[in-house]
């Protein structure tokens, strides 16, 4: 990244909005796609049961976390974005390779884009981990269904992997009449969407418990700053999400009501 800034030209960052909307949008949808990079910091309280003093060193590490990965996903953006130009940038299916490429040549490019390719495959197989503990986990609260509780004889919920890693391929299966770029984009937007919404409503929550926690002292304002600006945020980026993810995932959303009214039928039938 600090080597990058010796092949830095300011002139690429003009035009600063290239899109076809306005800049209002251009950032509510640029936003919404960032914080797609973010997801998944919520999965530091999984091995809560592993860690030393969870209460304290998880919110530290993952505060510490999203600090040093926001300074160099801001950096590195910053960085190709003056050795790319616009025209360039716009198309390219790699774009951190052909910065490394105005810098080193072919073969810089190459290690950058193997590298890439090695992160990938990784974030690729935690994200296949982590559904399937996610699904286990409101299993055994009885929220879905028992299937993805079940686990083989290491422990591993193996149908939540499964189910889960089947259920994204259909969602890319979705949209596949558009171009490779478009269809990335619409899985992001509709993944970040679909997180929005608890995050929304968790907003919400935090002020409802923080208040019940406070039925004897005047409550303080920073409960309601704090989870007003989260909730404007979350509904900010579902704006940022555009019509179409709003509308699939909204869809998809519905789509888990006949499942949760089964479960608690169920459920009841067990508890008498």
């Amino acid at each position: 990244i600090l080597g990058g800034f010796f092949f830095f030209n300011a002139d690429n960052f003009i035009p600063f909005n290239a899109s076809d909307t306005s800049s209002f949008n251009a950032i509510a949808i640029t936003g919404t796609m960032t914080l797609y990079a973010f997801l998944g910091l919520e999965c530091a309280t999984i091995p809560a049961d592993n860690v030393k003093d969870p209460v304290k060193t998880i919110p530290r590490a993952t505060l510490l976390g999203t600090l040093i990965t926001t300074a160099v996903y801001i950096l590195g953006t910053v960085v190709v974005m003056g050795l790319v130009p616009l025209d360039k940038l716009t198309n390219s299916p790699a774009p951190f390779a052909d910065a490394m490429k105005v810098m080193t040549g072919e073969t810089g490019s190459y290690i950058v884009a193997g590298g890439a390719a090695i992160a990938a495959f990784g974030a690729l197989n935690g994200w296949i981990l982590i559904q399937s503990q996610l699904a286990r986990a409101i299993s055994h609260d009885g929220l879905f269904p028992r299937i993805f509780k079940k686990e083989n004889s290491n422990g591993v919920p193996v149908w939540g992997i499964v189910i889960g890693s089947a259920l994204s391929s259909l969602v890319m299966l979705m949209n596949y009449t558009e171009g490779l770029v478009e269809q990335f984009k619409f899985i992001i937007l509709l993944s970040t969407l679909c997180t929005l919404v608890p995050y929304l409503f968790s907003a919400a929550a935090y002020v409802a418990i923080s208040l019940e926690g406070k039925k004897s002292k005047k409550p303080g304002t920073g409960i309601f700053i704090l989870g007003g600006l989260t909730f404007l945020y979350a509904m900010w980026a579902i704006f940022g999400a555009g019509e179409e993810a709003v509308f699939w995932g909204f869809i998809l959303l519905l789509a888990g009501t006949p499942f949760y009214v089964w479960l608690k039928w169920k459920n009841n039938l067990q508890n008498r």
